[in-house]
């Protein structure tokens, strides 16, 4: 039985980036921006904004300030300002989240909960 790893990203830059060929069994802390184009199985906590890649894939619980997604999400979101679904996004779980933007052909399949001001639940 393989051990759960706790993967912290922190690099100088303003933006982090984690390419499609890479897959990470473990959670995400990343106090920067951050672009997925590879697979996380695990939780990711972006203090800016997420941008989910079009080949990017998560297996787990996302929290972000911001957020736009092209790829796919197995899990809940809370995003505590603006969530994007593009075209190609795929969303399977719970959205928390103050403003949604969801472009035709994205599909979520969910509930959405939208409020002035968004906490993250346990």
């Amino acid at each position: 039985m393989a051990l759960k790893q706790k993967e912290e990203i922190s690099v100088g830059g303003l933006h982090n980036t984690m390419a499609s060929s890479t897959t990470v069994k473990g959670d995400i802390l990343t106090e920067n921006d951050f672009r997925l184009d590879g697979r996380v199985e695990g939780n990711i906590t972006c203090s800016g904004k997420l941008v989910i890649g079009p080949k990017g894939k998560v297996t787990g619980k996302v929290i972000s300030d911001n957020a736009e997604i092209m790829g796919e999400i197995d899990g809940s979101i809370v995003v505590k300002a603006k969530l994007v679904l593009k075209a190609s996004a795929v969303i399977k779980g719970d959205i928390q989240t103050q403003t949604i933007e969801i472009e035709p052909n994205a599909r979520f399949n969910g509930s959405c909960v939208m409020s002035g001001e968004v906490t993250p639940q346990a």
